[in-house]
């Protein structure tokens, strides 16, 4: 499968908030480094993250939310709403990847890597991965303050719609963490945990708090709509993701080939694998969760996942997920200019191999 190319307009909203970041990290690394040096390193870690990569897609959701409503699209505030998401999204990526004890993020090293490595050479106290991640769990911290701090001045609907989003997001990653590692293999919870821990906070309540930043008058009217939308592509989203973190290359995703098979992510598409599995398919499959999985068992183990017709059936199901969403914003009353760059929208990220 071609990727698809991204919409023109992705890269122009992507700049725009990244300059905002830059505009307002760049003063509190400072800040901080002045106070004491040995805060430098670690802040600086949250615009390492956020300003050597991403996709920018809940930045582009809320933009095109907030137009749709009838919003100014130089606003500053919504420029603001999208650097608040790409600091949120920071904080749960930092913490994710502790979660995971995930070795690279975006082709770099993860935080909690560095600092741990950090501790070894300098030959310090104590025990260098529980260093690491008690400074990566704190960068994480800082990046979620500094994505409220990003909002001020927002209304009352807004923060209602944020504060909904950030608890989902949190919930989300709770079942995922225990479906981990309970091997968790039914559908209907991998599909919940799917919506949750991701493609509710991609797509969905960016849409919503663009909408309440623009017209906080209309979310009776089009919440609803934007949600029949963006339940649908948040879910195709993450089923996207749920096939790169099987079989993605790691050159283009950034991250190990076959990570999520090895963590054992309760994921619609291993879920579909064990419903279908024969015997001998189940015995290939029942590797999964394995940290120490060879490449060779990898292999193994995305051949009978493709054996079974679960990679087939997931490609379906995102193909019909992209259609009901594309079929849903067709009748959404937001601006035309909305609608069209939601439809294309809907295109690139079901159909993304990054």
């Amino acid at each position: 499968m071609n990727s698809p190319v991204a919409p023109p307009s992705l890269a122009v909203i992507a700049a725009r908030v990244e300059q905002r970041l830059r505009e307002f990290l760049e003063p509190e690394h400072a800040r901080w480094a002045a106070f004491d040096a040995d805060l430098a390193e670690p802040i600086a870690e949250i615009g390492r993250l956020v300003l050597v990569g991403g996709k920018r897609l809940r930045p582009a959701f809320c933009h095109w939310g907030f137009v749709g409503a009838g919003g100014d699209p130089d606003d500053p505030m919504v420029v603001n709403a999208g650097a608040a998401f790409e600091l949120m999204h920071a904080f749960a990526l930092f913490h994710d990847d502790v979660m995971d004890d995930a070795a690279s993020r975006r082709g770099n090293p993860t935080t909690h890597t560095v600092f741990a490595q950090h501790h070894r050479d300098q030959q310090w106290a104590g025990e260098a991965r529980r260093f690491g991640e008690g400074v990566a769990i704190l960068v994480g911290d800082l990046a979620f303050v500094y994505g409220d701090m990003m909002l001020a001045g927002a209304g009352p609907e807004a923060w209602a719609i944020w504060n909904e989003l950030r608890i989902e997001l949190n919930v989300g990653q709770v079942l995922d963490i225990l479906g981990s590692v309970r091997n968790e293999r039914r559908r209907h919870k991998a599909e919940q945990i799917c919506r949750y821990k991701s493609g509710k906070y991609t797509i969905e309540r960016p849409l919503h708090l663009g909408v309440v930043l623009a017209a906080p008058e209309r979310a009776a009217e089009l919440l609803p709509a934007l949600s029949a939308y963006g339940l649908p592509l948040g879910d195709a989203f993450q089923m996207r993701d749920d096939v790169m973190g099987a079989f993605g290359d790691s050159a283009v995703t950034g991250k190990p080939v076959g990570g999520d098979l090895r963590e054992g992510k309760p994921t619609p598409l291993m879920a579909r694998a064990v419903e279908a599995a024969s015997p001998a398919q189940a015995e290939v499959l029942a590797l999964v969760g394995c940290t120490d999985l060879t490449d060779e068992q990898v292999a193994s183990v995305q051949q009978a996942i493709v054996d079974t017709g679960a990679l087939a059936d997931l490609e379906a199901t995102i193909s019909r997920l992209t259609h009901e969403a594309i079929a849903a914003i067709e009748h959404a009353r937001i601006t035309p200019e909305a609608r069209d760059e939601l439809v294309a929208l809907a295109t690139y990220v079901s159909q993304r191999l990054t």
